[in-house]
C-alpha cells in the first residue's frame, strides 16, 4: 500500500494544479466576456450566436477568421482605432486586454 501513496499523491497534485489553472482561465474568460458586453456589445455580437447590432461590425466569434486574436494585446493596450468615426477608441490595461483576448479565444471553440 505504501508504494501507491506517492503515485496517488502525484495524481491528486496534478489534478489540483490543473483545476486551479482552469479556474483562473475561466475567471479570465468571464472577465473578458464582461468587458466585451460592457464596451463592445452596442455594435458587435459578442456571444456565440446572434447578429451584430451594427451590420458593419463583425461578430466577435468570427474575429479569429480575420486575424490571430492573440496578437491584439498591444492594440488593445495602445488604443483600438478604426477607419470609421462611429467606433470610439478603446484602451485597456494589460490585464483587461489579456482577459478580452482569452474571451475571444474561447469563442473559437
Amino acid at each position: 500500500m505504501r508504494a501507491t501513496a506517492p503515485f496517488a499523491t502525484g495524481i491528486l497534485l496534478s489534478v489540483s494544479l490543473a483545476t486551479g489553472a482552469a479556474t483562473a482561465w475561466d475567471r479570465q474568460e468571464q472577465q473578458g466576456a464582461t468587458i466585451a458586453r460592457t464596451n463592445c456589445a452596442r455594435c458587435h455580437a459578442v456571444g456565440r450566436t446572434g447578429a451584430s447590432p451594427l451590420r458593419a461590425a463583425p461578430p466577435f466569434r468570427e474575429l479569429h477568421t480575420r486575424y490571430p486574436v492573440e496578437d491584439l494585446g498591444e492594440a488593445l493596450a495602445e488604443g483600438i482605432r478604426t477607419g470609421h468615426p462611429s467606433m470610439p477608441e478603446f484602451r485597456f490595461d494589460a490585464d483587461e486586454a489579456e482577459a478580452l483576448i482569452a474571451y475571444l479565444k474561447s469563442l473559437e471553440r
